[in-house]
This record gives structure tokens, sequence and C-alpha cells, in this order.
């Protein structure tokens, strides 16, 4: 890993952010956030993990700084979402999936809601949870939608929140998968970008 990731890291952790809130901001995974942070404050991780995990940091800072670049991609999203029916909420996954989910909503002309993952919650008996500002999911159609899939991880929360609250998961969308997931849960995962690792 790089030396100014390490020090994002130590910046985002001293402004009060959590692991799971650091790993969104870098795009890197938990596991890897965790790592970086560990760097900075001279840590050391159970013995055999010293090593970076395999990761890729991903940064869209050219696409998220642009409406314009944003509406042109969320609209590429959308139409992978419409391949599996009509969507009548599409929900967005805090942060970073929250702009593509409300660009893709007003596309489609679908209602959103957002879901806030467990990773970015503080209790430790806290699970995710979907905002109640928001549309409601129950009996509806639903698209989930966030940045980049680094495990899985997070979309399968949703999905499992999603079904208890009675959604019907139609997809889940995404800028970027790493890890190339094809579908989790039954439902079928569709991203613009699909990175692979070689050897």
């Amino acid at each position: 890993m790089n030396e100014e990731l390490i020090k994002r890291a130590y910046e985002l952790r001293s402004r009060g952010f959590t692991t799971g809130e650091i790993a969104d901001e870098l795009n890197v995974s938990k596991d890897t956030a965790r790592w970086l942070i560990l760097q900075v404050t001279g840590k050391k991780m159970e013995e055999g993990t010293q090593k970076a995990p395999v990761d890729f940091a991903i940064n869209w800072k050219n696409l998220g700084s642009s409406s314009t670049r944003m509406m042109h991609v969320s609209a590429a999203m959308a139409d992978l979402a419409l391949e599996y029916g009509d969507v009548e909420v599409v929900v967005g996954i805090t942060v970073s999936g929250v702009p593509f989910a409300t660009m893709m909503a007003e596309i489609i002309d679908a209602n959103i809601t957002i879901f806030h993952p467990i990773k970015h919650r503080k209790e430790e008996d806290a699970r995710g949870a979907i905002s109640s500002n928001f549309a409601s999911v129950e009996g509806k159609k639903v698209v989930i939608v966030d940045d980049v899939i680094t495990s899985g991880r997070t979309v399968n929360e949703a999905i499992n929140i999603l079904n208890d609250l009675g959604a019907n998961p139609l997809c889940a969308v995404v800028l970027i998968d790493k890890k190339g997931i094809d579908e989790i849960e039954g439902v079928p995962v569709e991203s613009l970008i699909r990175v692979s690792r070689l050897g």
C-alpha cells in the first residue's frame, strides 16, 4: 500500500471516521482500511497478517466531481437495472451509492430510499437499516445501488434487510466490482466495470 493511502486513512480516523467509513471513502475493503489504520498507529496485526491485504484502491474522483459525468454513468447503471424489469424503488447504499441511486431514480421514474450498512453504525449490536425518511420498500420491486463491491458483504446485508421488510430485490447495480460477483443470495449483481486480478 502506498504512503498516501496510509496518510489519508490517518486523517480520516483523526476526524472521527469509523473503519467502515474509511473503507468507503478510500474505496478499499474494510480489512485494508483496518490494516492502513494499524500502520499509522504502529500496532501490529495478528501473527501472519502483517502484510497488506490484496486489494485495489479505486479513485473515481474525476467522475464524482462532475454532475454531468455522474448523470451519464447513472444512466448506464439504470439501463442495467431495467434489464430485470420495472423498478419501483432504488435503494442507495450510503454514502457513495446515494448519488448514483438518486440520479437513477430520476432517470427511471422510481422512488428512492437509503440503506445504512452496519459498517457505518457504532453500536455493537446494530444491524443495517433502511431510512424511514424516504420511500417504503414493503412489497416493492427494488434495485440496490452502490459504487464499489469489494467483498459483497454490504450488498448481502442490504438484500437480507430488504427481504425482511418484504421487498423484492431485482438486482444490485454497482459502478465497479472488485470481486467478480455474479449474484448474492440469488440476486443478480451487475457492474459497469469489473476488476480482474491476473496471476
